[in-house]
């Protein structure tokens, strides 16, 4: 039998250390704190691995480790009990017991206290009046317990806690909440769960109420006999909050998903949706992720719509994979996209989440579809790739066919569809020699198939071919590149030209000499030290005339004038036209960069581009280009100050001596949560409009910034925050789109709303109202307007970022 009082010391000499603080571990004397080292020569100091630190310790390391017991009296028998009185504390691995009394007994590993009992394990807190334990298998009971939850702040108070393992308890007649307690002992949180039984499994994180019911500001929301709640982000099946929403076309909406965690790498949520004016809709979404392939498919199915009254289907999909070959350096890279609707209203009725990606597209295609957000949900791509390298070369063989949903109710949107590429087969090759050639072939074979009641000129295949040979002559003050260029392209038509050719061949060759200087000098500007460049460049390109009237256009358009396609050979994207052309384009940039991390702090461009003769070729229905000087293009960005952001491109006519188009923009991003950005976009003869965006506290605006600045930390924070984007058509005086909303960051819960409206035409547009209300730590209810808020606010950010679980060590007695 040991007795120490707290006055108590008993010092040990081990070696040239000096141990102080002794207490009793498992029945024997051990030391509690190694400390004070004397005169140990550093050749005798060893380090070794601990367990100490970890974040979490295995059941084998914790049933090694030692048991620490301590307090003011100290009584027990050696290998047999111990029992301390006053200040009791039993420490073992992650695991401390606090007590007034407690008592061990070692052969059981039983552990009992009470009077002001306090638990910690791993972070997780129990307190309470009584409680029974064993240590290791931490397997017992706790008697009117409260409790606080590291993972996700969660506390609550109960009559009993069953702890059936060191992962698994159950709580009986608990309450559940993340508010952090605030004021007396009338005190209430603004949501709490109350349930006759909540089971947790922290080893899947999932917490399991039975008999509960949920409360909003006293106000009960959900009584619910049985409910499942995620512990912390790892995903779980079950039933996930229903959905709630209003709109204009489709009336009120409820839904209620169920989530199937099939596997870690595979899972599935199902979701029967009701809408007031339509019926029944059931979607599906499957996503799979494997070493070699991943993918997704949503498939959505209207049994019976009631405004249209027929059924409605639409199906999205996209696969991925890596197909292992000797025959290619890497193997095959497969890439599938699947996009079809049951018909061409669909796009209006529904609104489509992902529309078209533009990633496997051709430049053409994909800046047709990008061109116009309506044509992301009115032009649905099917496409199939294969693509592979060999040394050198980089082939694919592909298939692509659009689906187009053409506009029923306004015949003058009437889509003239891109053309199905059934197949397309290509390889490019590039290699470089020793003398330092740069030599580059692109093959293109096609066969190109669309409606040609729409289309106006016949289907047929194209053989297209691209060699280029180049010389880079670089040195520090600038560069020289000449390079030649051979176009060769053969058709083959289903029916004949207006001239009754079925075929036809254009060979063009090309001249380019790229240039540039390059000059730096060190200048201050606002009493600043930056590094200035003055960087002239010139570009001259030479083509031959050739007729290319009678050719069908299948994929060919006019290349985007800025100040990247002014120095390109060809004013058009495609294969199908290729411009003649003897002109030189000059221009030059100016960059202010900080010396020491070379970030550009200004840019500053102007180029034009001289015609020596006339741009004969053109676009179907284009008109040739006589004018002896081009546009001039200014742009400039500045970004002079990290928190301010300005950018302006210019496209003005010297002739007429009025801008073509025009785009200033500007942005403001002090800190978190604040963001503000505005455009103006001006196209002569087609658009003019201002686009404002923004997430902002409105706390800040009246000098409040409330608790948390911003952070939604802690109970009450009450900070008001206004979102939305607005974009008003200066040249149709009225709100093209607009998106405006607020959020509310309670500290343990968020509240939405959001208002959006989507023009769909001329005449009409789609109007809704997301709303949400967000139980920190537990769930959502109502519409989730998160990807809405992401997708269209520049800069926005989510109020409830994931974060890393919290380590066991930021909540440690």
């Amino acid at each position: 039998m040991y007795l120490l009082t707290p006055d108590s010391e008993l010092r040990v000499n081990i070696g040239h250390w000096r141990v102080v603080n002794v207490c009793v571990a498992s029945g024997l004397l051990a030391p509690a704190l190694a400390l004070a080292q004397d005169t140990a020569p550093a050749d005798l100091l060893q380090l070794r691995n601990s367990m100490a630190l970890e974040s979490s310790i295995s059941p084998l390391t914790r049933s090694l480790l030692p048991t620490f017991v301590s307090g003011d009296t100290i009584t027990g028998r050696t290998d047999l009990e111990t029992m301390v009185q006053g200040h009791a504390m039993l420490r073992k691995g992650d695991m401390v017991i606090r007590a007034d009394r407690l008592e061990y007994n070692q052969p059981t590993d039983l552990a009992r206290a009470n009077g002001n009992v306090h638990i910690n394990r791993a972070g997780n807190v129990y307190e309470g009046p009584l409680v029974e334990l064993r240590v290791d298998a931490f397997e017992g009971f706790f008697n009117q317990p409260t409790y606080h939850f590291l993972k996700n702040d969660a506390h609550g108070q109960a009559d009993r806690v069953d702890f059936l393992d060191d992962q698994r308890a159950v709580i009986h007649n608990a309450t559940f909440t993340t508010c952090k307690r605030q004021g007396g002992p009338d005190w209430l949180p603004d949501w709490i769960l109350k349930a006759t039984q909540i089971s947790m499994d922290n080893e899947e994180d999932v917490g399991t109420a039975e008999g509960a019911l949920l409360s909003f500001k006293g106000v009960p929301l959900l009584p619910i006999p049985y409910l499942t709640f995620p512990l912390s982000d790892k995903r779980k099946s079950g039933v996930l909050p229903p959905t709630i929403g209003l709109d204009n076309v489709n009336g009120f909406e409820v839904a209620l998903p169920y989530y199937w965690n099939i596997a870690p790498n595979r899972d599935a949520t199902f979701t029967p949706t009701l809408m007031s004016k339509r019926g029944l809709d059931i979607g599906t979404e499957f996503r799979y992720l494997e070493p070699d392939y991943s993918g997704d498919a949503k498939v959505d199915w209207m049994p019976s719509d009631l405004l249209r009254n027929t059924s409605r289907w639409s199906i999205e999909a996209s696969h991925q994979a890596q197909i292992a070959s000797d025959w290619t350096d890497h193997g095959f890279a497969l890439n599938l996209s699947l996009n079809r609707v049951s018909d061409d209203n669909y796009w209006r009725d529904f609104t489509r989440s992902g529309g078209t990606s533009t990633q496997l597209l051709s430049p053409t295609d994909a800046a047709l579809v990008a061109a116009n957000n309506q044509l992301t949900q009115r032009l649905l791509a099917n496409d199939a790739k294969l693509s592979w390298t060999n040394g050198s070369f980089s082939s694919f063989v592909r298939t692509l066919k659009w689906q187009t949903l053409q506009n029923l109710q306004d015949s003058t949107a009437t889509i003239v569809p891109p053309y199905d590429r059934l197949p397309e087969l290509a390889t490019h090759y590039a290699s470089s020699t020793a003398t330092g050639l740069n030599l580059a072939m692109d093959v293109d074979y096609t066969r190109f198939q669309s409606d040609s009641s729409l289309t106006n000129q016949p289907n047929g295949q194209r053989m297209f071919s691209l060699m280029q040979v180049s010389r880079t002559w670089q040195a520090p003050q600038g560069y020289v590149t000449p390079k030649v260029q051979l176009h060769a392209t053969q058709y083959q038509f289903d029916s004949p030209l207006s001239n009754g050719d079925s075929t036809a061949s254009r060979v063009l060759p090309t001249f380019s000499l790229d240039s540039g200087l390059v000059f730096e000098r060190e200048a201050q500007f606002f009493g600043r030290n930056l590094l200035q460049t003055l960087e002239p460049r010139a570009f001259y390109v030479r083509t031959p005339y050739r007729d290319q009237s009678l050719l069908p256009n299948y994929d060919s358009g006019a290349n985007d004038f800025n100040l990247s396609t002014i120095y390109t050979e060809n004013a058009f994207v495609g294969n199908d036209r290729i411009s003649d052309a003897n002109q030189l384009t000059l221009g030059v940039t100016s960059r202010l960069l900080d010396p020491d991390t070379g970030a550009e702090s200004a840019r500053f461009g102007v180029a034009q581009r001289v015609q020596f003769s006339d741009q004969l070729v053109t676009l179907p229905g284009g008109v040739p280009v006589t004018g002896r000087l081009s546009d001039l293009l200014l742009s400039t960005s500045i970004n002079w100050d990290p928190h301010w952001g300005f950018n302006g491109n210019l496209q003005y006519n010297p002739d007429t001596e009025r801008s073509i188009r025009s785009t200033l923009g500007a942005s403001y991003h002090p800190s978190d949560y604040h963001t503000l950005s505005l455009a103006y976009r001006y196209q002569r003869g087609s658009s003019e409009q201002i686009d404002l965006g923004w997430q902002w506290p409105l706390n800040d605006l009246w000098g409040d910034r409330g608790q948390g600045s911003g952070t939604g930390q802690g109970e009450g924070a009450g900070r008001w925050y206004s979102v939305g984007r607005l974009n008003y058509g200066m040249d149709v005086k009225q709100m093209v789109n607009a998106i405006v909303g607020f959020e509310y960051d309670a500290g343990c819960w968020l509240g939405r709303v959001v208002f959006s409206r989507l023009q769909t035409s001329t005449a009409s547009a789609t109007q809704s109202i997301m709303f949400q209300l967000e139980f920190v730590g537990f769930s959502r209810l109502g519409v989730n307007p998160l990807q809405t808020l992401k997708s269209n606010i520049p800069g926005y950010q989510n109020l409830r970022a994931p974060a890393d679980a919290p380590s066991r060590f930021s909540n440690y007695d």
